[in-house]
């Protein structure tokens, strides 16, 4: 008796449905997903039991690091501004348009009131010029003296991230040193900052700084000396800004 023979069926599979669901899938998550801030430097936040997310708009994000010798506090701060870019709505009278307050806008804002700020109270011309406006409101992130910002901010992308992330550099970091005032009271950058965010003139942020807190989100290392994190907590303090959020990672079984 003959072999029966069964009959050969192709083995190839049709991938066509199956990339279109892929492709879909990741157009869907790259425009959903938030991407994170690039930072100078690692941050391991300590743990805690608190669940509170870390608004994602209206926030002014400080950074708390140390340099090597574990001595000099680093500070650095990222600005994100409304989630929709078209509030407020236009209002000709008022001098609103819509995307006024987004983030690139309120970093504008922030830098112009900023410098104006520091050559008032210290006599000194930072030299922030309109193309210096421009580049500070594409930065994630920022931290270097007033008086270096030009330069800064005229390096390219690479040597600005390479700059800023140095923690041996002296030049990294927004400065903590006193400046004395005409009336003889202390202020230093870093409050000069945290006051021109406040007063830049985005309504939500103001608020969320004053009222809430959420505005103002710390974010130190577990390891960092608490002294060192205290000590720029004291100068939110001492310009009134008393609410704010202290970031931390979610407590595990082995924490």
């Amino acid at each position: 008796m003959g072999k029966i023979k069964v009959k050969r069926k192709s083995t190839l599979i049709d991938m066509t449905a199956m990339s279109d669901v892929t492709v879909l899938l990741l157009t869907f998550f790259m425009l959903t997903s938030t991407f994170l801030q690039k930072e100078p430097t690692q941050v391991i936040t300590p743990p805690s039991v608190s669940t509170t997310k870390v608004e994602t708009s209206n926030v002014a994000q400080i950074l708390v690091s140390t340099d090597p010798t574990g001595e000099n506090t680093k500070v650095y701060i990222s600005l994100l501004g409304e989630a929709d870019p078209d509030f407020p709505e236009a209002n000709e009278e008022l001098g609103l348009y819509p995307g006024m307050w987004s983030t690139e806008e309120l970093r504008k804002s922030v830098l112009t009131t900023a410098s104006l700020r520091y050559k008032e109270l210290t006599g000194r011309d930072p030299g922030i010029t309109k193309f210096d406006v421009d580049k500070f409101a594409k930065i994630g992130t920022f931290g270097v003296p007033m008086m270096q910002m030009h330069e800064f901010l005229n390096m390219d992308q690479t040597a600005q991230d390479e700059f800023i992330s140095n923690l041996a550099n002296p030049q990294s970091g927004i400065p903590l040193r006193d400046i004395k005032k005409a009336d003889g009271t202390i202020t230093n950058e870093f409050q000069i900052w945290m006051i021109a965010i406040r007063d830049a003139g985005n309504p939500g942020l103001t608020e969320a700084m004053r009222k809430t807190g959420s505005g103002i989100a710390v974010k130190a290392d577990r390891t960092a000396q608490f002294n060192k994190v205290n000590e720029v907590l004291e100068n939110l303090r001492t310009i009134k800004l008393n609410k704010f959020t202290v970031m931390t990672a979610l407590k595990t079984e082995n924490d």
